[in-house]
């Protein structure tokens, strides 16, 4: 019998791979996205003071879609409206966008397509 691959142990090495490469500053902060089967949430990371500067996730009121699914694209895309709102609040303009070892697909590439019409340079 063959043995179940491990699916979130393999996000979690391609993470590790991302996070070394990927560092977030005050002025250029790191945009995590964590993706589950009902939400996803994002977050703009200080990783020099270790720090979040900005959340946003579908679990919030502001981000509730009519009639649809909370793990849907729409959903996806209106938390990267939102995230990037907050961001342009604080005078942020420019982020690192970090996938957290998810494909760069689906939700979180209409997440990623919203924070940049709603702004965001990355």
């Amino acid at each position: 019998m063959y043995a179940r691959k491990d699916r979130k142990a393999d996000r979690v090495k391609v993470r590790r791979r991302i996070r070394g490469k990927v560092r977030g500053t005050a002025g250029r902060p790191r945009l995590s996205v964590f993706r589950s089967r009902r939400h996803i949430s994002v977050q703009a990371i200080d990783d020099v003071a270790g720090t979040t500067l900005a959340a946003a996730s579908t679990l919030e009121k502001s981000c509730k879609v009519e009639g649809g699914s909370s793990g849907s694209k729409v959903a996806a895309a209106a938390v990267g409206r939102l995230i990037a709102e907050r961001l342009k609040e604080k005078g942020l303009e420019t982020v690192v966008f970090d996938r957290g070892g998810f494909l760069f697909h689906g939700r979180v590439k209409a997440l990623a397509d919203a924070a940049r019409e709603g702004g965001l340079k990355f």
